[in-house]
């Protein structure tokens, strides 16, 4: 019997093709998500990151459950404490994977890691986001920060980031060997990250859940999650550069410290723009094919 058909007979074949055949995508306006509830987040408590969390623990279409303790997504670990290297090395990690840019690096500094685990620089493009974010704060000067910013102009540019998660190939490419990886029998644990912890890694945390057969509504709602997770900290940071002198409208920047489901929308239409479904963009673009959908359900959901 051939693979393929091995691989649709197979429960977890049967469910991650379920998982891929992407209702978000082709059905039409879908329903609004719940509210974000602090009961159903894992949130590993760090003091130099704030949107560190595990995503075992959600529930599949068919009633089976994400594992817990092998996949994390992150915010950077840049700041991490002493205190925070024992908190993170009793995960039991593998590698860190970094989504990062050079330039992010350079600035918040490289990761801060536990004896033992490998770090994995992946560089996803921001789309030159960072570097816009600090040439308007730089600039000092709130004229020229409104023309950036102001006017909708941030959130049209967060749109357009998400949109090269699907269409730029190198961007497909860290996506799909982060995934393939996470699929491989003996892979070790996991934590992903990029800077916030809540775009690249929200995409690539979204596609996984989903790919485990994941309801849409609860994927959503982990992407959504950040928006609470970080609320506190990213005012924190708006305050800080008011009191600084740097900004006397900090609130421009919120566009950028926020995820907003019109942003994932953007990735979605996307999707259905070049390859019509979410399945097809997994496999055609992602380059995953049934083995690898099968073993994400087999090694992540039981």
């Amino acid at each position: 019997m051939s693979l393929s058909r091995r691989a649709l007979l197979s429960t977890a074949g049967a469910t991650a093709l379920l998982a891929v055949a992407a209702p978000p995508v082709l059905a039409g306006p879908r329903s609004r998500p719940r509210p974000w509830s602090a009961n159903a987040i894992r949130q590993v408590p760090l003091q130099g990151a704030v949107n560190v969390r595990d995503l075992g623990g959600y529930l599949t279409y068919d009633g089976a459950q994400v594992r817990h303790g092998l996949v994390y997504r992150g915010d950077h670990l840049g700041k991490l404490t002493d205190a925070d290297l024992v908190t993170l090395g009793g995960l039991g990690l593998a590698r860190a994977v970094d989504f990062r840019i050079p330039l992010e690096v350079q600035s918040d500094g490289a990761d801060r890691l536990p004896a033992g685990v490998v770090p994995v620089s992946r560089t996803v493009t921001d789309n030159g986001l960072y570097g816009r974010l600090l040439a308007a704060i730089g600039s000092r000067d709130p004229v020229k920060q409104e023309e950036m910013l102001g006017g909708g102009r941030a959130a049209a540019f967060m749109t357009e980031v998400y949109r090269t998660f699907v269409t730029n190939a190198a961007n497909r490419q860290q996506f799909g060997t982060t995934l393939r990886e996470l699929s491989a029998p003996g892979a070790g644990r996991t934590l992903f990250h990029c800077t916030s912890g809540k775009d690249r890694t929200g995409w690539a945390s979204w596609l996984l859940l989903t790919l485990l057969g994941v309801p849409e509504r609860s994927a959503t709602e982990d992407y959504l999650a950040s928006n609470a997770i970080r609320a506190a900290y990213d005012a924190r940071v708006r305050e800080g550069l008011k009191q600084a002198g740097l900004m006397q409208n900090p609130d421009l920047i919120i566009p950028f410290q926020e995820v907003r489901q019109e942003y994932l929308d953007a990735a979605l239409a996307e999707v259905r723009t070049g390859y019509g479904s979410l399945y097809r963009y997994v496999t055609d673009g992602l380059g995953l094919d049934l083995r690898t959908l099968a073993g994400l359900r087999e090694r992540l959901v039981g």
